[in-house]
């Protein structure tokens, strides 16, 4: 791996534990490229706010900031009694739970955390606590380790897209980056392990959708991947189809929120419009998902919900003068859904799916 990337990912860790993990402690990423500051947050406040306000985002990283967080909040618990102290605990965990609707990793990570404590239930209440942050540290653990099984399954598809005299072409939106999980990356991984297998990063070239309205991809995705030393180039997202057709782009690597039961996929907004686009010129599109975004209990993507979020964002978030006038009525969801019959295939740590999707026993 290249002496730059070791040094971002020394540099930039997502979520850790603050001082004698009296906080968590994490990268203020709606300060990002401009500043590159660590925040400590100390109270369920102050860890839903982070959340909801995108101070920490990607499913993986919502997950293991609010695992984090719980056991931080637990901590403080003041009750000795068990059925005191869960009934606290529980109002903290739906708390929590509340800040972002669509990304399963939240619930997925908060229940765990629930049901450690749980299993537990007849231990004295400070083992217990010791055992939340445990089980929290755990989560961070295995999310590296998935986001390294996604990008060791990533670079045998790089592999095949590989051409003499020239460097792969890979497209990707909003940031499924390292900044988007406790390292690595979903989206990203592949570039991270191909580097570590020996790649060269110019055998590489990554185009950043700048992903509208909230910039991750211009913000985030090209500011990690410059750091690491890979050749980047961001574009709005409207030009996607003139990289395509001008042979740019050879395959497409996005992140995703959650995965339907049936393979429909919700990711960051203008996910669909890249598939769709994809399927048009005949490249590869592959959705990144770790196994905790995949939500058996949601059959189709019309089942999930879609998060909508302040029409500031577009209207006056980014500009000196207001864009849109005052009474203006402004759509802004969060995310879209694709659809399975678009997606190429979905690549988790624990394989690469392809349809018809069938899910089972990848939670076993």
């Amino acid at each position: 791996m290249s002496v730059n990337t070791e040094r971002f990912f020394e540099e930039v860790i997502t979520v850790k534990w603050g001082p004698e993990k009296k906080s968590v402690d994490i990268i203020d990423q709606t300060l990002l490229p401009g500043t590159v500051k660590r925040i400590q947050l100390t109270t369920k406040e102050e860890i839903w706010e982070a959340i909801k306000k995108l101070r920490v985002r990607g499913a993986p990283a919502i997950g293991v900031c609010a695992a984090y967080g719980l056991a931080v909040c637990a901590a403080r618990i003041a009750q000795e009694e068990y059925d005191d102290f869960y009934r606290e605990f529980q109002a903290t965990r739906e708390y929590l739970a509340s800040s972002r609707p669509t990304a399963v990793n939240l619930f997925w990570a908060l229940n765990r955390m629930e049901a450690c404590v749980r299993l537990h239930a007849e231990e004295p209440v400070e083992i217990i606590k010791d055992l939340l942050y445990a089980e929290a540290t755990l989560i961070r653990d295995e999310d590296v380790a998935i986001s390294r099984g996604i990008g060791e399954i990533g670079v045998s598809l790089l592999k095949e897209t590989r051409r003499e005299g020239r460097p792969v072409g890979i497209l990707t939106h909003c940031n499924a980056g390292t900044l988007a999980t406790a390292k690595y990356g979903t989206a990203t991984a592949p570039v991270y392990m191909a580097l570590e297998q020996g790649w060269r990063p110019e055998e590489m070239h990554v185009y950043c959708d700048e992903t509208r309205p909230l910039l991750q991809g211009a913000r985030l995705t090209s500011f990690e991947l410059h750091r690491a030393g890979v050749p980047v180039t961001v574009q709005c997202d409207n030009m996607a189809s003139v990289l395509m057709r001008q042979g740019k782009i050879d395959i497409i690597f996005t992140g995703c929120d959650r995965v339907a039961k049936c393979g429909d996929a919700a990711n960051k907004i203008g996910t669909a419009t890249l598939a769709i686009l994809a399927k048009h010129y005949n490249i590869p599109f592959y959705i990144c998902a770790p196994s905790s975004t995949i939500d058996p209990d949601t059959p189709a993507g019309k089942d999930i919900p879609i998060e909508m979020r302040d029409p500031e964002e577009i209207t006056s978030m980014w500009y000196e003068d207001r864009m849109v006038e005052e009474g203006i009525d402004v759509f802004n969801p969060a995310f879209d859904v694709t659809d399975a019959s678009l997606i190429t295939g979905i690549i988790t740590e624990k394989g690469l799916f392809h349809a018809p999707y069938d899910f089972t026993g990848i939670h076993g």
